[in-house]
């Protein structure tokens, strides 16, 4: 019976059969209390030797350094974190599996190399690292959170280009991590996996998507640098919801050959890859050994641009200035977000030399009616018709963005070159609005002042419930524009201080809807908070 006409239980039955193989290869089994709290982050070192505990705490860098200098060996090192992911798959259900016998092998040869007398291979020597799950591995099953492809397609004969930079640098690839159905969530369930779900908030709260399945892995400290995808927000919402360091980079700067995605042309907003970290040394890490393999040699659509250090002087003439997204004109972050806000201003205007300004948005709303009609320019036939071929029904969150967005629908040519046209003329009229924030010389014919970079919510709240992440502008609009993004942590909720106030006015019908939803979930405890820092410095990022 070919895999397309199976039905999408039995294939599902046999991915996750699939995981459970891998993960019996370790050969340990770890035990998780029967009843367990809220947060469940605390959890691993508990049930983990205190060695592989210790192992799984330390910053990459760490890691490479003392695998580098032979003070523990890769082996220790996969060992640990091999067993780590397994402890947050049992939690959280995040991962699609994990590869320990490539992993084991390849930490012998990089300890063999030591014993050698030999350099480090690279700059990630020894360095455990993972990977979502759409990402090609060499003869591995990929998806894009679907059933039917799970079986149908062919199993990549190379790894994805990315995965091999990382590898040739030293990087060992030990896990796979789940992702959502159609790629196009801001929450990670499929019909494949399940649900994976927030280490903050156990069952209760969505570990964020689509690289759902990373941060809740790293968040667990199964992987401590890993490799996401981001088109309308899949690094930055998950990295917020699980409290991890997320980078969605500019397009063309991290190579995307061999993964399962957008066909090649088919890109008004293109998906790029990018870092995920328990630490924003990681992510510079990443960028920094991508760029240093020159990947656009083999990828010719690649910016051919090495990575560069920005070296921020704050003694230097002019202020570092910064321009602070309050909301959006659309939709009001609820109170622990606009507590943050206020929090990193009152830090950083007591920097010297650090100037923080209002930065007004500019149409964000007009930014979501351009993104979201060119998300699916075939009215989303691509997906349904992947989704038929196994039966599976569509997910509640997948449903919406493709059959209750109005802005979803079939594109002839004309109605494609508007769209098109509308996102350039949307880029135009932002670099304008973002010029404006300084003065123009007329005397240089340069705007001078200008805010350097822009810190604005990640998402209207703090992690969702299931199903509830609907609102996306927050962050797509930067994939409309194509600035770089990061998410980074800036504390926890605290509920006795982020209290709902009783609005009576909204901004529109939207921020009314996610406002009811600041009620609902009643920030259980502790739910991360990040904010967005948004530069339109492409040389660095």
């Amino acid at each position: 019976m070919k895999a397309s006409n199976k039905m999408w239980k039995q294939i599902a039955q046999e991915a996750q059969a699939l995981r459970d193989e891998t993960l019996a290869k370790v050969g340990v089994t770890i035990e998780i209390p029967a009843q367990l709290s809220r947060n469940v982050t605390d959890i691993p070192d508990r049930v983990l030797s205190a060695s592989s505990a210790r192992i799984t705490s330390l910053a990459p860098q760490e890691i490479i350094t003392l695998a580098s200098e032979r003070k523990i060996s890769a082996q220790q090192i996969v060992q640990a974190f091999l067993e780590r992911a397994i402890a947050a798959q049992n939690l959280t259900n995040c991962l699609t599996e994990i590869l320990p016998e490539r992993a084991i092998s390849q930490a012998i040869e990089l300890d063999a190399r030591l014993l050698g007398n030999s350099a480090p291979l690279g700059p990630l020597h020894g360095l455990p690292v993972s990977i979502k799950s759409h990402i090609g591995i060499a003869n591995r099953p990929l998806s894009s959170g679907y059933c039917a492809p799970f079986h149908s397609r062919q199993r990549p004969d190379t790894d994805a280009l990315v995965v091999q930079i990382l590898t040739r640098a030293g990087a060992i690839v030990h896990a796979r991590t789940t992702e959502p159905q159609s790629m196009m969530q801001l929450e990670c369930t499929s019909n494949l996996y399940g649900v994976t779900t927030n280490p903050y908030s156990n069952i209760l709260m969505s570990s964020g998507g689509s690289s759902g399945g990373e941060a809740a892995l790293i968040a667990l400290r199964g992987s401590v640098l890993g490799v996401g995808s981001d088109v309308g927000g899949s690094i930055r919402v998950p990295a917020a919801a699980c409290g991890i360091y997320g980078l969605k980079p500019t397009a063309f700067r991290v190579p995307t050959t061999g993964w399962s995605s957008t066909p090649p042309g088919a890109d008004p907003i293109v998906t790029v890859l990018g870092p995920m970290s328990v630490s924003l040394e990681g992510l510079e890490m990443f960028m920094r050994v991508v760029a240093a393999a020159e990947p656009w040699r083999i990828e010719p659509a690649l910016i051919p641009l090495p990575w560069r250090a920005v070296d921020i002087v704050l003694s230097r003439e002019k202020p570092l200035r910064l321009g602070i997204i309050w909301h959006d004109e659309v939709v009001k972050p609820h109170p622990p977000i606009m507590r943050a806000l206020k929090e990193f201003v009152n830090k950083v205007s007591n920097v010297p030399h650090v100037e923080v300004v209002d930065f007004p948005p500019y149409k964000h709303d007009e930014a979501w009616a351009i993104a979201s009609s060119l998300y699916f320019t075939d009215g989303g036939e691509a997906d349904l018709a992947v989704m038929a071929e196994s039966g599976e029904p569509l997910l509640p969150l997948t449903e919406w963005i493709i059959k209750d967005n109005p802005g979803v629908k079939l594109l002839d040519r004309g109605e494609l070159e508007y769209w098109l046209e509308e996102r350039e003329e949307f880029r135009m009229e932002y670099s304008q609005h973002w010029n404006e924030t300084g003065v123009f010389n007329r005397a240089s014919g340069n705007w001078e002042g200008t805010v350097d970079a822009i810190i604005c919510p990640v998402a209207p709240g703090v992690a969702t419930q299931h199903n509830t992440a609907k609102y996306w502008t927050y962050t797509a609009v930067w994939n409309l524009l194509d600035y770089p993004a990061l998410a980074f942590p800036v504390g926890k909720v605290d509920k006795a201080v982020d209290v709902k106030e009783n609005r009576k006015r909204f901004m529109s019908d939207l921020d009314k809807e996610n406002w009811k939803l600041c009620g609902r979930t009643d920030f259980p405890t502790p739910r991360y908070v990040l904010l967005n820092t948004i530069s339109t410095d492409f040389q660095s990022c």
